[in-house]
């Protein structure tokens, strides 16, 4: 069963400094059909304008990645941590028992386009921890990148709940096959481009949340970057 979350279907709010769209709820956005899906909470389609950022915050008991499509992103927090994410780049912070972080657009004129994704951890008061890793373009051209998993196997950023994130990117007509175990599930958002997933159409924006299939497809129909989830 796939069930598609279109692009336009998703909350939205403007704040002039921040555009973002909503796959589930969150903010002043609530949707009972899209609170989230397993352990997935949040899938954050944020553009920063220049200059503009979330200023620190607390977060607790939740696993952070962060995906920059375009610009610049620069991240303090209260481990110490201070970096600039970049296109390529994926950041992961665990919250934990509790961490301040601020995130700021790195120029004062280019934007910053990025995913922001939210995951439950797999228990509660860890102590919160920081990675950043680069997985480059060739990487992900044709074939599925793994750059998120619980055990860091092949180089990916190490997070604390069984699930697996991979990134493609794909040209017209290129294709990427992944095989889901029993009792998994998956969710698919294409982050630009248009794609076929098993054969249904995905533009820019629009979500997937998969349950009940052995395998899935993604077939490039215009150059498209896309981030597959396996879920437990």
């Amino acid at each position: 069963m796939i069930r598609i979350h279109k692009s336009n279907d998703r909350g939205h709010a403007n704040l002039g400094w921040l555009d973002s769209r909503f796959s589930f709820s969150f903010a002043e956005y609530y949707d009972p059909a899209h609170v989230q899906f397993r352990t997935l909470r949040v899938m954050n389609d944020d553009r920063i304008a220049g200059g503009g950022g979330f200023p620190t915050h607390p977060h607790r008991d939740m696993e952070i990645v962060t995906y920059v499509l375009e610009g610049a992103l620069a991240h303090k927090d209260s481990m110490g941590n201070g970096s600039v994410i970049r296109p390529g780049d994926v950041q992961y912070m665990s919250a934990g028992m509790g961490v301040a972080h601020s995130e700021f657009n790195a120029s004062e004129k280019e934007a910053v386009h990025m995913y922001q994704i939210w995951m439950f951890p797999d228990k509660k008061n860890y102590e919160p921890t920081y990675d950043q890793k680069h997985f480059s373009e060739p990487e992900k051209r044709g074939k599925l990148r793994l750059v998120v998993s619980p055990d860091g196997r092949e180089g990916s950023v190490k997070i604390r709940q069984d699930n697996e994130l991979y990134a493609t990117v794909l040209g017209p007509g290129e294709m990427v096959k992944h095989d889901i175990k029993p009792e998994r599930h998956a969710y698919v958002q294409v982050a630009r481009g248009n794609v076929k997933l098993n054969g249904k159409e995905l533009e820019t924006g629009d979500g997937a949340a998969i349950s009940e299939e052995k395998s899935l497809q993604l077939t490039g129909e215009k150059d498209a970057e896309v981030l597959l989830f396996d879920l437990a």
